[in-house]
Parts: C-alpha cells; sequence; structure tokens
C-alpha cells in the first residue's frame, strides 16, 4: 500500500504539520555608489584647490590611500570545509571532478542546472561528520568535462555510479536539486538495490504525469532555448543569462544565489563549450521521458524525501513522486523559491541532515 506523506512546510517529528518561515541570509551589497567613493577619497575638510589638485594625480598617495579603504574588497567564495578533497575520475568515457570528504555510509550530492558541486559546501561538514559525501560537477559542469552527448540524466546517473564503484563504495544514498534531481531518480530507478533513501528538490520528472504542462510553460523557455543561434546570443553574455534564473526563479533575488558564487558559476558555464553542454541537459528532455516513463512502471521502494519551494515547484513534484514510489515525504518551504539552499538554508539543511542520518519519520498512529 502507497504511504506518502506531504508536510506543508513542516519541520521533523511533529505529528501534526507546522508552517516553517523560509530562513533569510543577509547580504551585502559588494558596490558602492561612485558619489561615496568620491566623498570617501576626498573628505569634506580639505579645500577644493586641493580636491582638483588631488584628482588631477597631484596626490596620488592620498587618493590611493582613500581608495584602498573605502573600496570594499570582492565577494569570497567559500572553499573547501576541512577534511574535503577535490579530484577527477576517468569514468564511462568522461571526467568527472568530484568532492569527496568524512566517513561513513556514503551520500551523493548532485547539482543542478547554473550551479556546480559547489553550492553544496555548506552542507558537507554537517553530512561528513557520519558520512563519506560524494558532491561531483555533473557531465558537462564544473570542471568536469563536456563531451558532445550523453545528457540524457540515464547516462548521466550511470557516470555517477561508475564514481562511487571506482571509489570502492556500493551502497549509496542520493541527493539531488533541479537537473541534479533527474539524475539522482534515474541513478535509484536504474539501480534501486544499490540506493537506500533519495532526496528530490524542485524540479520535474519529464515522462512522468502531466509533465508537459510545465515543459511548455511560455516562461520556461530555457527548456527549448539551445541550437547554434542560441549559443550565438549568450556568447560574452553568460552572466545575463543566468540572472534571469537566479533573480526570476528565487522568491526574493535578493536572497537568492551570493553575489561571489554568481561570479563563479557564470565563470564556470563561460568556458569553451560550457553553455552548450548546459543547453545539452534541456535538449535531452524528450529522451529522458521516454526513460522515466519506462522507469515509473516499477514504483521505487526506498523512502524518497522531496522538498520544494511554495515560489517554485509547489507541490507539483510531490505529486509527481507520488506516481514513481511508494514511500514519498514531502515538504513544501513556505516564501521560498526554486534555490532552496540558498534561499531557505535554515530549513532545508536540517531536513536533508535529518533526512539522511535518521530518516525516515512516520507520524504517531490516530487513535
Amino acid at each position: 500500500m502507497q504511504s506518502t506523506s506531504i508536510h506543508r512546510a513542516a519541520p521533523f517529528a511533529s505529528g501534526r504539520p507546522a508552517t516553517v518561515a523560509s530562513g533569510t541570509v543577509p547580504r551585502s551589497n559588494p558596490f558602492k555608489s561612485f558619489r561615496r567613493k568620491t566623498a570617501a577619497i576626498f573628505p569634506r575638510r580639505l579645500p577644493p584647490a586641493l580636491i582638483v589638485f588631488a584628482a588631477l594625480g597631484g596626490l596620488p598617495a592620498l587618493g590611493q590611500a582613500a581608495i584602498d579603504a573605502s573600496t570594499p574588497p570582492p565577494p569570497q567564495v567559500a572553499g573547501l570545509p576541512e577534511g574535503f578533497t577535490e579530484r577527477i575520475a576517468d569514468v564511462n568515457g568522461v571526467k568527472i571532478n568530484y568532492k569527496i570528504g568524512g566517513q561513513g555510509p556514503v551520500v551523493v550530492l548532485l547539482h543542478g542546472y547554473a550551479e556546480t558541486s559547489h553550492m553544496w559546501v555548506p552542507l558537507l561538514p554537517l553530512l561528513s561528520k557520519t558520512r563519506t559525501v560524494i558532491a561531483p560537477d555533473l557531465r558537462g559542469a564544473g570542471d568536469s568535462e563536456r563531451p558532445p552527448g550523453g545528457y540524457d540524466k540515464k547516462t548521466m546517473a550511470v557516470d555517477i555510479r561508475e564514481l562511487v564503484h571506482q571509489l570502492g563504495y556500493n551502497q549509496v544514498d542520493v541527493v539531488g536539486h533541479d537537473i541534479g534531481s533527474m539524475v539522482a531518480y534515474a541513478y535509484a530507478a536504474q539501480y534501486p538495490t544499490e540506493v537506500t533513501k533519495i532526496v528530490l528538490m524542485d524540479a520535474l520528472l519529464p515522462g512522468v504525469g502531466d509533465w508537459t504542462r510545465v515543459w511548455l510553460l511560455r516562461d520556461l523557455w530555457h527548456f527549448h532555448f539551445y541550437g547554434e543561434t542560441p549559443l550565438a546570443l549568450v556568447k560574452g553574455r553568460e552572466r545575463i543569462y543566468f540572472e534571469h534564473f537566479w533573480n526570476d526563479f528565487a522568491a526574493d533575488k535578493a536572497k537568492s544565489v551570493p553575489e561571489a558564487d554568481r561570479q563563479l558559476y557564470a565563470a564556470a558555464y563561460a568556458r569553451a563549450d560550457g553553455m552548450r553542454a548546459g543547453f545539452e541537459y534541456f535538449k535531452a528532455f524528450e529522451q529522458d521521458a521516454k526513460d522515466f516513463e519506462a522507469f515509473a512502471k516499477t514504483k521505487l521502494t526506498m523512502p524518497m524525501l522531496v522538498i520544494s519551494g511554495e515560489k517554485a515547484g509547489g507541490t507539483f513534484m510531490i505529486d509527481q513522486a507520488r506516481l514513481v514510489a511508494v514511500d514519498v515525504h514531502g515538504f513544501v518551504i513556505k516564501g521560498a523559491g526554486h534555490w532552496l539552499m540558498e534561499e531557505a538554508p535554515q530549513e532545508v539543511i536540517p531536513l536533508i541532515v535529518k533526512f539522511i542520518n535518521y530518516g525516515p519519520w512516520r507520524r504517531p498512529a490516530r487513535k
């Protein structure tokens, strides 16, 4: 009998769902206005003539010292947590870059589009207390290779499974966001006896249920944006293109992907063939739909956690999950958009950690 629990933005163990407010992470603006800069460089107490003299280069030391004191440092990208290393493996005919650390049972973290494995950095030290954590860059992303093909999620799942086996492991928990959720599902569907638990975060499963209703939405034009002309349009404008996703798919763009990470991701996809490889993820959706429709005929039995943003996917993926699995636990994060790790870390990270370490949880039986 199908066991499905849908909690609307609920914490873990309560017998009844409770609303959880979306987390907020303060962001500082790394840029200052020109007026503020000049005010700092040329303090009001200087005579007007001296200000002009300094502006023309007569007081370079004064000007430079003031610039150094007033200009904020560039935003810093969080580095790897202690105990983690980054390596490259040859698997399934492609070079896959991955982060690894911790010890214990294995959990694999799969990122989504417009990001890389870097998105998981806040989660790595928490999971590594009890787990061996593997966070790869998917085929075509980050520091992984960008081959001409193989971007259907069935093949991408084989990449990850071969990586896991090459590292000497077999049994895993799999966590995915966005495109990574599709790869995670394809992994569990192809190798169900090797997956203990699975987490899917704010995406859709092509070929499952009423998926074309989302696939054909006008606002999701990027699902069909690939080929020579789109590549020419975004060349040199990668950051502009990705701003659409980071801003428009967030409930509040000020709480979305932070500036330092935006710079990192835009640079990663701007490398040779990076945008073309990213477009391939969407180009493969029709093949994914055929594969997933076949997978769905056999329902998954391992516990499945589905987390979605209220202002993004809502309950759509939870409803899809009920069509492909028998033990589904759904959480909609109130007030959050698509970028769950960035927009609501205080809710999402504990959900993942607790599910991986202790889940699944059960509601008390009704008397």
